[in-house]
């Protein structure tokens, strides 16, 4: 998570984060430290995932600013998440990015197109009302469902298309 990153999460969830304290992060984003989630600082560039030797599937950008859009299409990393961008596109891994504008300029478009091209996949927050979402909730369970489905993470996260309505959450 990038310090702007963190300025909205304040701003628009409610929810301050200090970066500097990185199990706290995730606690407060997660509610809990997973074993499988790792925090690395933005700003630090000597992880290992800053590296193409560094091995895994995929990486998603999400929300991806039209900076960070703009900055990861010329390779122009400023930190550790487009330097791991950077990396997913020339180790021809998968790379996901969830652009936060809206409308997009001509310019925002065609950085999409160059990174399109590169092999990303650019992945707008459009929610599909097929899947009767009726809440905030459920709009962002159909995004996370689509980004985790493009990086081929199994879930169960929105109803597919042509699938019955299914009760989800506990409190239906």
């Amino acid at each position: 998570m990038s310090e702007p990153a963190a300025k909205v999460a304040a701003h628009e969830l409610g929810v301050p984060l200090d970066l500097d304290d990185g199990p706290g992060v995730v606690r407060t984003l997660l509610g809990s430290e997973p074993a499988n989630v790792r925090y690395h600082h933005y700003r630090d560039l000597e992880q290992a995932i800053a590296s193409g030797s560094y091995r895994h599937d995929g990486m998603a950008v999400c929300p991806c600013s039209g900076g960070t859009l703009g900055r990861i299409a010329t390779g122009a990393s400023t930190n550790l998440i487009e330097r791991a961008a950077d990396v997913c596109l020339k180790e021809r891994r998968r790379l996901v990015l969830v652009p936060r504008e809206t409308p997009l300029s001509l310019i925002h478009i065609q950085n999409m197109l160059t990174l399109t091209q590169a092999g990303a996949v650019i992945l707008p927050a459009s929610p599909g009302f097929y899947a009767q979402n009726d809440s905030v909730e459920r709009l962002v369970d159909f995004i996370v469902s689509r980004v985790l489905d493009v990086l081929g993470v199994e879930n169960d996260l929105m109803r597919r298309y042509g699938e019955p309505a299914r009760r989800r959450h506990p409190e239906e």
